[in-house]
Formats: structure tokens, C-alpha cells, sequence
């Protein structure tokens, strides 16, 4: 994979371009006509009621509510992120050493955190940690739900980008007399970081949405707010409630992803189009990567 890219499929020809050019223009008149007719039904409803609308400026206590829901959604997400983080890079490192002690366990918990859904960790820690002895509140165990199964893709995402650099780098560092640890730390993670910053910010932006699933354990994210709001003021203001809950999560999420264009953008200047171009699913990514174990990896 040295000095190379991934190249998933071959870019389309004239008649392909045309052929998705047509596809995209039906694909969006008939979007067009569904979101009328549902729009027709609803206005039929009387749900598009100015009335109903207006219950955001009416109920200024529904302003509270949905921001304070907001704020504990990004406590919970930025929380963990940091935990995430930290726990991918040692995951990486320990992936990479050339001891089989130290790689085939951090192997196995990177395989089972990844391949658990999200919301059984988060059960777990909420519910099955208790039953062990350590109690934890609704905020932690989504939170170590969460940093459990993103630290376990993030330390692939650090797998696939560490792969990505010329081997001629670290077996230079080596010739130098650079320590292991000093190669991942000097050389190899920097890198990765730099080509890799658009896939860990879209995983990240999972991350973020991911924190709705802390509905279930009683967690005052922004979803279980907005279901609180919809069970006092009434059924009546589902739509309105839950259209301004996902106008929130859109925007949040369209600003991490316009960071992500722009660190891509910012990063194929900079190198001149030659990074790696790695897929955005680190887990597929990761899954064509041999274990690390050669020469030319970082050793702990």
C-alpha cells in the first residue's frame, strides 16, 4: 500500500457520466413529488398550521428544554470523543508491536467491541456493570458505550493510515537509531493524523448521533428532551418538536462534515493529490490491512 491508493472502482466514462447525470435528475423529480404529496397530507391535516409552528415562540420553557438537551448531547459526545480517541491510539500501538502478547489480545478487543452494537454496550455499562458492582449514571455508561465501540473503529482508522506511509520512512528512523515508540510517535501518528483527519471527523460525526441512543437508558439527550416536550404539550406537537430536533442534528452534523471536506481539501493541496485515498468506512478499510507485524511497524 506504500505510495499508493485505494482504488475502489474505475472512475465512470462519457456515457456513464451521462447515465448518472439522468439518474440523479429522476431520482430528484421523484423526491420532489413525494415531498409535495407528503406536504399536500399534512397541510390536509392541518399539521402545517401556523398555530402548531408557533408553539416554539409561545413556550419559551420548550426553548429551554431543547437546548439544555443540546448541551447534554455534546457533553456526552465530546466526552466521548477524548475517550475514544485515546483508546484507538493505544489500540493502534498495541496492534502494531511486533509482541504477540501485547497484539493478539488488543486484536480480540477491537474484533469484539466492533462487532457488538452500539446500544447492547451501552445496556451493558448501564445495566450489566451494576450487577458487577460498579454503578454508573445514565452520562457515563452512554458515554463507555460509546468510547468502547468508536475507540475500536478509530484504532482501525489509525491502523489503515499508519499502513499508508511509505515503509522507506520508519526503516530510515530505524537506520537512525529511533526508538519504536519514538517512530510512532515522530513519524508514523502524525501522519496518520494528517490523512486521515476526514475519516476520523465522519466517524465522529456517527459519534454524535450515536448519543440519541442514550434515550434508552433515561439520558436528557436532545431526542428524549423533545419526547418529554411532545408527552406534556401533547401528541398534536410531534411534528413541529421533532422537525426542529433533526433541523438541530442536521446542522450540528453538516458542520463537522464541511470539516471534514475541508481538512480533504486542505490535505490534497498540501501533498498535491498524492495522500492515500482511504475509504471513509474505516472498519472496510481496515479489513484489507495485514496484522502489523513486520520490519516496518511501530514497535511497543
Amino acid at each position: 500500500m506504500s505510495g499508493t491508493s485505494i482504488v475502489l472502482a474505475d472512475p465512470p466514462g462519457p456515457r456513464g457520466r451521462r447515465r448518472i447525470l439522468i439518474s440523479s435528475i429522476i431520482a430528484l423529480i421523484v423526491l420532489a413529488g413525494l415531498v409535495t404529496l407528503a406536504l399536500l397530507r399534512l397541510a390536509d391535516k392541518g399539521q402545517l398550521d401556523g398555530e402548531l409552528w408557533s408553539v416554539f415562540v409561545d413556550q419559551p420553557d420548550l426553548r429551554t428544554l431543547l437546548w439544555n438537551g443540546l448541551l447534554d448531547t455534546l457533553r456526552a459526545a465530546l466526552t466521548a470523543m477524548v475517550f475514544a480517541a485515546a483508546l484507538g491510539i493505544a489500540l493502534a500501538l498495541a496492534r502494531t508491536s511486533r509482541q504477540r502478547a501485547v497484539r493478539i489480545p488488543a486484536t480480540a478487543v477491537v474484533e469484539l467491541f466492533r462487532s457488538l452494537p452500539v446500544l447492547m454496550l451501552i445496556l451493558f455499562a448501564y445495566l450489566g456493570l451494576p450487577a458487577l458492582g460498579w454503578q454508573l449514571s445514565a452520562f457515563w455508561a452512554l458515554v463507555l458505550g460509546l468510547t468502547a465501540y468508536n475507540g475500536a473503529v478509530i484504532s482501525e482508522i489509525f491502523r489503515a493510515g499508519i499502513a499508508s506511509i511509505d515503509r522507506g520512512q520508519t526503516e530510515a528512523a530505524s537506520a537512525l537509531g529511533l526508538r519504536p515508540l519514538q517512530i510512532f510517535r515522530l513519524i508514523q501518528f502524525p501522519q496518520a493524523v494528517r490523512r486521515m483527519s476526514p475519516t476520523l471527523i465522519s466517524q465522529l460525526v456517527t459519534l454524535l448521533k450515536d448519543t440519541s441512543l442514550g434515550f434508552v437508558i433515561a439520558y436528557s439527550e436532545l431526542l428524549r428532551s423533545g419526547r418529554g416536550a411532545v408527552e406534556f404539550l401533547g401528541s398534536r406537537y410531534a411534528l413541529p418538536i421533532y422537525t426542529a430536533i433533526a433541523a438541530i442534528y442536521i446542522v450540528t452534523n453538516g458542520l463537522l462534515s464541511a470539516l471534514a471536506r475541508w481538512l480533504d481539501r486542505r490535505q490534497s493541496r498540501r501533498l498535491g493529490g498524492r495522500h492515500a485515498e482511504l475509504p471513509m468506512d474505516a472498519a472496510a478499510a481496515a479489513v484489507s490491512l495485514p496484522e502489523q507485524g513486520g520490519p516496518d511497524s511501530a514497535r511497543t
